[in-house]
C-alpha cells in the first residue's frame, strides 16, 4: 500500500464500502454504509497488507477512514 488511493481501494475491495477519495475524510457517522463492525475487518486487512500490527485502542480514536490511514499506514 503506497498511498491514500491504495487504502481507499483496500476499503472498497475488503469491506465493500462505496468510499472514494472525495469522501474518505468524512466522519464515520457520515461515511456511507459505515458500521463499527467494519473496523475489525479493515484493521485485519491493513495488518495483512502492511505486515505490521495495528493498535486497536489507537484506531478507536480515529474519526474517519483517512485518520485510520494516517495512524496505521502512513506512520
Amino acid at each position: 500500500m503506497n498511498d491514500l488511493a491504495d487504502f481507499v481501494a483496500l476499503v472498497h475491495d475488503e469491506i465493500g464500502l462505496p468510499v472514494t477519495m472525495e469522501n474518505v475524510h468524512l466522519d464515520f457517522d457520515q461515511t456511507p454504509g459505515w458500521d463499527s463492525v467494519h473496523l475489525i475487518a479493515l484493521l485485519a486487512a491493513v495488518e495483512r497488507e502492511t505486515q505490521r500490527p495495528v493498535s486497536l485502542p489507537e484506531m478507536l480514536r480515529a474519526r474517519s477512514l483517512a485518520e485510520i490511514y494516517t495512524r496505521a499506514v502512513a506512520r
